[in-house]
């Protein structure tokens, strides 16, 4: 028994899986990675084909948005899994360039997989790799094209949001980029660093075409007031986070009424302390109540006797942005708030838009400012598409703040960065030279995805694209006809830095897993699963 070897499986306890060496650990990585890569890939680019996703609970998407859709995708496989956590944190860090990263990282893994079976190591890769990644970021800065200088400048600004909304609502930039300039000018702080994407809203209203669109100044809720009063100018508001009715006792008793006098005083009690408490509320000088829950039809009475403005919100995340936006601070007791408590706004008022009561708080302060953009479609997940694509333009206008450097788009960046990376592989005397050249084929994938996507052929247009932008490094792909031509679209330098630095850090991660050890899953029978059919006794 001593003289028997002993395996590393039989170490384990009983249960667990475990995969090691280049078939079964890293090229099984690479085909997860680039199975997940390929989803995402058809929708890249203005052209690129939407997804129809139904969740477990029945919700239908209908988007080209990699981020929505890798989010609402329940990925087991853990070097996939990777590879869309790192697309979830460029979606956090910039608000763009999700599918840029997943169609880098499949492809430069796809890459290294064509070295891996000529028989490099994978040390030998990333090392190749990590060189070229260093070589791009450091290169990216003297590839910048644009520079705002003046990020308040019509002129300068919507080229920008336009080519970011351009390619998820191609032939809506021109209605939507207005939109969002104007809505993200407004929130503007004056130390434009401090710039927050909450500022800009959006409310979506079922109706009419997009071109009906608009943008209001302040915070708007879909609903009107509870009481007479739709009107308030310097509005003192208090926000209550719990129901306003008059508690009930925790028994139930029976009441024997024997005349009118005693049907009619019944009740005399209860409305007595509730026109307390509001008399209360509106003596502290508000003339304004928000609501985070049911409210009784004795408060709203006496609401519109003393003329005071009463709004209903349900929702607890609206109700402390709400509460954000006006300075107020969330009350948990029946009680007249203090000083400190009550909030206020500049004018706050009941609008109609196509039939909907729509409630607008306007505020001037500068750390109040919001904007809202209402978006009019004839569907639902038409409106949720559209509202992804603002939000893209307004984190577009967050990274301005951040550099204010844009590079040429239409795959001309890629294309001068492969084109660096040929170069110095040419002067490398390693093996590493390999993985550069490879780095730089996969780099080459963007442009020739735009225009597969755009239902032409690419088999000529990396040549020619080599050759135009050596001559001009705006030229890159029209997705109309094929040529290369001047590009009049732009690519925030942040969002390309972000995306290369977290698809290359994904890659070199996995290139150096050699083994994969699966615990055996822990709990009961899968709930998701479907249930078994029970065979009769006879």
């Amino acid at each position: 028994m001593l003289g028997t070897s002993i395996s590393f499986q039989n170490l384990l306890k009983e249960g667990f899986r475990h995969y090691s060496g280049l078939e079964e650990a890293m090229l099984k990585n690479i085909d997860a990675c680039r199975e997940i890569s390929k989803i995402t890939r058809t929708s890249l680019g203005p052209m690129g084909m939407k997804k129809i996703i139904v969740t477990h609970l029945g919700r239908v998407y209908v988007t080209d948005d990699a981020a929505t859709i890798v989010e609402e995708l329940e990925v087991h496989h853990p070097a996939a899994s990777m590879l869309k956590n790192s697309a979830k944190m460029q979606e956090q860090e910039c608000g763009d360039g999700t599918n840029f990263v997943l169609i880098l990282g499949g492809e430069l893994l796809n890459q290294a997989e064509t070295l891996l079976k000529i028989g490099l190591h994978p040390n030998q890769i990333l090392l190749g790799y990590e060189k070229a990644m260093n070589l791009c970021l450091n290169s990216l800065d003297s590839l910048a094209c644009l520079t705002i200088k003046n990020i308040r400048n019509r002129e300068e600004i919507l080229p920008c949001v336009k080519s970011v909304i351009g390619t998820k609502q191609y032939g809506l930039e021109n209605v939507l980029a207005p939109l969002v300039y104007d809505a993200c000018v407004y929130a503007l702080p004056t130390i434009t660093e401090n710039f927050n994407v909450d500022n800009v809203r959006v409310v979506k209203i079922l109706g009419g075409s997009i071109n009906d669109s608009q943008i209001v100044h302040g915070l708007v809720l879909t609903r009107g007031s509870e009481t007479s009063v739709t009107h308030v100018v310097k509005a003192k508001v208090v926000v209550y986070n719990q129901d306003l009715e008059i508690d009930s006792g925790e028994t139930k008793g029976t009441v024997v009424i024997k005349n009118a006098s005693e049907l009619l005083n019944y009740t005399i009690g209860e409305e007595n302390r509730m026109e307390k408490l509001i008399k209360e509320i509106v003596d502290s000088g508000v003339n304004v109540v928000i609501v985070g829950g049911s409210i009784s039809d004795m408060a709203i009475h006496f609401f519109d006797k003393y003329k005071v403005m009463c709004i209903k919100v349900l929702s607890k995340f609206e109700l402390r942005r709400l509460a954000k936006s006006l300075g107020a601070a969330l009350v948990s007791r029946k009680a007249a708030p203090t000083k400190e408590e009550i909030g206020s706004c500049d004018e706050v008022t009941v609008c109609e838009v196509a039939g909907e009561k729509i409630m607008k708080f306007a505020n001037e302060k500068e750390e109040c400012k919001i904007g809202t953009i209402i978006i009019r479609g004839a569907t639902s997940q038409f409106m949720d598409d559209i509202e992804r694509a603002i939000n893209d333009g307004v984190n577009a206008v967050k990274n301005i703040t951040k550099n204010p450097k844009f590079v040429a788009g239409a795959g001309a960046c890629e294309i001068h960065l492969a084109h660096l990376l040929i170069q110095q592989a040419k002067k490398e005397t390693g093996l590493d030279q390999y993985s550069m050249r490879k780095f730089a084929e996969a780099l080459e994938q963007i442009p020739c995805t735009l225009v597969e996507n755009a239902g032409l052929r690419p088999e000529n247009l990396i040549a020619e694209l080599y050759a135009e932008t050596a001559k001009n490094k705006l030229s890159g792909v029209s997705i109309e006809d094929g040529k290369i031509k001047e590009a009049c679209v732009y690519d925030s330098l942040e969002v390309k830095k972000w995306g290369i630095k977290f698809a290359c850090e994904t890659v070199l991660t996995l290139l150096s897993i050699d083994q994969i050890i699966v615990a055996k899953p822990s709990g009961g029978p899968n709930p998701n699963a479907a249930p078994k059919q029970k065979m009769d006794d006879d």
